[in-house]
């Protein structure tokens, strides 16, 4: 697909749509989302946890990992040669 077409899909012209890919211009989220969608990719969003809510689970899961029986196993033993 050109420039031309990708930007008449995504209801811009092409100039303005050059000066995006050149770093010029910057589209606004809806513009951008726009030229996602003409390009024919469907964005798809995941949601980020709090870093207080990450925190706290992962304080969960280390106090159940020191919970867990710990059962060292012997170190194997190396033989050396004398030269």
């Amino acid at each position: 697909m050109t420039q031309a077409q990708l930007a008449a899909r995504a209801g811009i012209v092409a100039p303005v749509l050059s000066a995006y890919e050149r770093g010029r211009r910057e589209p606004g989220a809806d513009t951008f989302l726009r030229i996602i969608a003409a390009a024919g990719f469907e964005p798809r969003w995941q949601s980020v946890l709090d870093p207080t809510v990450q925190g706290r689970r992962l304080a969960d899961v280390l106090r159940l990992a020191d919970a867990l029986p710990h059962r060292p196993r012997p170190m194997p033993r190396m033989h050396l040669r004398s030269a």
